[in-house]
């Protein structure tokens, strides 16, 4: 079916459409020609995402420069699967009535865990380990290892398509995850790294909120891509939420232990490389004087996860000299881990603004907000100089890193009219086997919450 869309001709690869769906066209016409925000709102089950692509994949044919790109981002692989399932109905009409094939690339990007091949990679079960096994087998370190010596584990997919499927781009058409690995196995590619390189000159991609919301992601995915696109957000009622997981840490007792543990091996293999090699730890000290730019200036391989969320100009900055070296470094993270073990100690519930835990911090332990906010980043270019391989050991430091990051670079509370502006205490009961039956005191704000241990009334 052709329509008119406000003057547009769209493609709609379906013998009948819905009122609300050609409603739904003009209206995302309207936006797209005011290049502006738009919410749109459709009943489940009416067709809104082929109305949408078919609107915004005829909108890029007629204007190439205004709109080079469509980037729509979902919530979970089903979801990210059936539009691009969607993408490969249009196109399969598009060619069929035009009588040609079009120069179009359409792909999805997901997880290492849903796209990797390499046969000691597939087995595993979790997100963390999976990436931290692929580290292990593409670090830039230990190719140069591999390059000496060939019985070294290695990943040959990645080195196959760093040797040959970068010169040779995507051929066009619809890729899904399936069609993504199956393309990498007949090429001897890496089906990660082929989609992450090739959603550079792609048409449209399909991936999940968090390769444009969360900074750790986002950073190290989407940075380059084209300024002229046009962003799409699925149920984007979900939006709210993913950005507070982003940019939330959670730290519990057990973490905290693993911590501690993590210190340790990192002290061994600092006073191990000391004794070997220690110009590698000068080279580093240089690199950070200079500042974080160009020590974070690493390949793709050996990206895991970008900082936080740095500013730009902290960037630019060089580390301060109190973590500077990898003693003082160690020795901070020592002193911060002791001190959020402290705070966990309590038995009561606590809570209370950044600006308050960086004047206890401060008071208990000496630690200042600068050297904080470069923990992150001067926690990744530590991992890389000792050439840790497998990073899933650190995820517990590395939790804590990013809470010292994001505690010390986001100062203003946060607020919601949710919470009461007048205080009030009241007293609850949580069971209703008897009357009176252990109360609990509640007091707001929430920034004094006092529970004490329930009590039983005296017979």
């Amino acid at each position: 079916m052709k329509l008119n869309v406000d003057g547009l001709l769209v493609y709609f690869p379906y013998d009948y459409i819905y009122p609300e769906q050609f409603s739904y066209m003009r209206e995302l016409k309207r936006t797209l020609d005011a290049k502006g925000h738009g919410v749109l709102e459709m009943p489940s089950g009416t067709g809104k995402t082929v109305s949408l692509l078919a609107l915004i994949m005829a909108y890029q044919r007629a204007y190439p420069l205004e709109v080079t790109k469509l980037i729509y981002c979902s919530r979970t692989v089903p979801e990210i699967e059936k539009v691009i399932e969607e993408l490969r109905k249009l196109l399969n009409f598009y060619e069929k009535q035009e009588g040609e094939k079009l120069p179009f690339l359409g792909l999805a990007l997901s997880s290492r865990k849903n796209l990797c091949i390499h046969p000691e990679v597939t087995p595993l079960r979790f997100g963390k380990d999976v990436d931290g096994k692929c580290h292990s087998l593409t670090a830039s370190y230990v190719r140069a290892q591999y390059q000496h010596d060939t019985s070294l584990p290695h990943c040959r997919f990645y080195e196959e398509f760093d040797a040959h499927g970068r010169e040779v781009p995507l051929p066009a058409g619809i890729y899904n995850l399936d069609d993504l690995k199956a393309l990498g196995r007949r090429q001897g590619w890496c089906p990660y790294f082929l989609a992450r390189y090739s959603i550079l000159h792609a048409n449209v991609v399909v991936y999940s909120y968090h390769y444009l919301l969360d900074p750790k992601i986002a950073d190290l995915v989407s940075k380059e891509l084209a300024r002229k696109a046009v962003v799409v957000f699925d149920e984007a009622h979900n939006i709210d939420n993913v950005c507070i997981d982003s940019m939330s840490v959670n730290l519990t007792r057990r973490t905290l232990d693993r911590c501690q543990g993590n210190l340790e091996t990192l002290q061994k293999t600092v006073l191990r490389i000391k004794e070997t090699d220690e110009q590698r730890l000068r080279d580093e000290y240089r690199r950070l004087v200079e500042g974080l730019r160009e020590a974070s200036a690493a390949r793709e391989t050996d990206a895991h996860l970008a900082n936080p969320v740095l500013p730009d100009e902290v960037l630019q900055e060089a580390v301060p000299g109190s973590i500077r070296t990898a003693e003082h470094f160690l020795g901070f993270l020592r002193r911060l881990l002791e001190y959020v073990k402290w705070r966990l100690r309590v038995q009561h519930v606590v809570q209370e603004s950044p600006p308050a835990f960086l004047s206890g911090l401060a008071q208990r332990v000496c630690i200042q907000r600068k050297p904080l906010r470069f923990c992150a980043e001067r926690l990744r270019s530590l991992l890389h100089t000792l050439e840790i391989t497998d990073l899933a050991d650190f995820s517990p430091l590395t939790l804590l890193a990013n809470f010292a990051t994001l505690v010390s670079t986001y100062a203003k509370a946060a607020w919601t009219p949710r919470w009461p502006s007048n205080p009030y205490l009241s007293v609850s009961s949580l069971s209703s086997s008897h009357l009176g039956h252990c109360p609990r005191w509640t007091s707001t704000p929430r920034s004094w919450t006092s529970t004490p241990s329930p009590w039983q009334p005296s017979p």
